[in-house]
């Protein structure tokens, strides 16, 4: 039989053609860490099968990776299992959220992870790749596959691969990792469960208008019928580097533009009374003060300024991507990688 029909006809495959896992191919994917094959990295839920450093190397052959981008997957999937990001949850909801992967720091430019034009889409091996190890394990070693363990309706494209860089070249910022305290030199990765992004245009606002672009961006992020206007949910808004720019100009900072969307995205009651998915008892559940019997009563899309991860990223133009968070059950976590250095 034919090797890639051979997996196409399994469910070990996304409906992709996969590379085949020869004992000889995973001995050179293992030569990019200096970690014991049989290390468990944890176990994937729900099945809890075992991901130890040797089944994450077959992953991330089946996927494409190249040898190098292992140390990504390995530190990506020990984040993934932490109990705050509730893998569990995702693996089987109705919904289309999948674990996003952003990539910070000197290991991810060397390796060529994307952040520029088209970071979403196809066209970047190494950003298609480590995602969609990621997927893979969480088929294979979770179950976590579409009428079995997952009851998504319509899953999401984001549910093949998601993993991007920031585009720091055209950032007017600093990175997200150091916002968060890291060093400019710690290889970090951040993951938050969200659902694919939805592009903000406007070609409109000039240099002077930071509060008019930041307005037309805020409208997008509290849709009623998103997680983020039902529950504390993450977020990831991806600015483009024109939309950034604008705001840079104007003498905004990272924070600043941070600050003014937690304070100014979002609905009043009587708004979120109108349609989507108000619940007046999931609003007394929230981790804010609010009335739920007060139509003036103003909700924020973003609950705690924690979960919204602002970056730059993307091609030159007037465009911002949004992506909404799951439902409440998730919360982003972060931290750095062993990435092999120049000596080693």
């Amino acid at each position: 039989m034919d090797e890639f029909e051979f997996f196409l006809e399994k469910a070990w495959s996304d409906g992709l053609p996969v590379v085949t896992p020869t004992e000889a191919r995973v001995a050179r994917m293992l030569t990019s860490t200096t970690r014991d094959p049989d290390e468990l990295i944890g176990n994937i839920p729900p099945m809890m099968e075992p991901a130890t450093v040797r089944t994450v190397a077959i992953h991330a052959l089946m996927a494409g990776c190249k040898p190098e981008y292992l140390p990504v997957v390995l530190g990506a999937l020990k984040l993934m299992l932490r109990d705050e990001f509730n893998m569990n949850g995702v693996q089987g909801t109705m919904n289309g959220a999948a674990p996003l992967m952003i990539v910070s720091g000197p290991y991810a430019q060397k390796i060529g992870i994307h952040g520029g034009n088209g970071c979403f889409g196809p066209g970047f091996r190494a950003n298609a790749s480590i995602g969609r190890a990621i997927r893979l394990m969480m088929m294979n070693l979770g179950g976590g596959i579409a009428g079995v363990a997952s009851a998504t309706i319509f899953a999401t494209p984001l549910r093949y691969t998601a993993c991007i860089a920031e585009n720091l070249e055209r950032s007017p910022w600093e990175s997200l990792s150091v916002s968060k305290g890291y060093a400019p030199t710690d290889n970090v990765i951040t993951c938050a469960m969200v659902e694919s992004p939805r592009q903000t245009f406007d070609d409109v606002s000039q240099e002077h208008e930071s509060e008019r672009l930041l307005t037309g961006i805020a409208d997008s992020m509290c849709a009623m019928g998103s997680w983020n206007m039902h529950a504390r949910s993450d977020m990831v808004v991806a600015m483009g580097p024109q939309h950034a720019a604008i705001c840079a100009k104007a003498g905004m900072s990272r924070a600043d533009v941070h600050a003014w969307l937690v304070q100014r995205a979002g609905r009043k009651v009587r708004d979120l009374k109108g349609g989507g998915n108000w619940r007046r008892e999931r609003a007394l559940a929230f981790p804010i003060t609010v009335n739920p019997d007060d139509d003036d009563c103003f909700i924020p899309a973003i609950k705690d300024p924690a979960d919204l991860q602002l970056i730059v990223a993307g091609g030159w133009g007037p465009c911002t991507a949004i992506c909404h968070g799951w439902s409440g059950g998730s919360k982003a976590v972060h931290g750095t990688y062993d990435a092999p250095t120049e000596q080693s």
